[in-house]
């Protein structure tokens, strides 16, 4: 079952689910530290091209760097939706508000 069509627009949702169908029995197999591993390279990857890369090269390594932090949510069974509305739904965890108000000297 295929739950995009290249060139459209997705959702989170959808997007879980359609790495999910690409790779998940790899994904299981290698495990969650395996995958970090992966997830640690795209993110220095992401690093380099915003220093020095070009904007397709720096939005090719974001949606390289959400595709192995999604890999490692299915591996570790997390519906990133949920997470998502659970923890920023509210508006900054913090305040509970948006924009955020919190202290500009502490996270976020």
């Amino acid at each position: 079952m295929t739950t995009s069509v290249p060139g459209n627009e997705i959702s989170f949702s959808q997007f879980q689910n359609t790495i999910r169908e690409m790779y998940h029995s790899r994904d299981v197999d290698r495990g969650i530290e395996g995958t970090f591993m992966w997830l640690s390279e795209e993110i220095g990857e992401l690093a380099t091209a915003l220093r020095q890369g070009t904007k397709q090269e720096i939005t090719e390594e974001f949606a390289d760097v959400l595709a192995w932090l999604t890999t490692i949510a299915n591996v570790a069974e997390v519906d990133l939706t949920t997470a998502l509305t659970q923890k920023y739904g509210n508006g900054c965890p913090g305040c509970r508000q948006v924009p955020c108000a919190c202290d500009k000297t502490e996270k976020p």
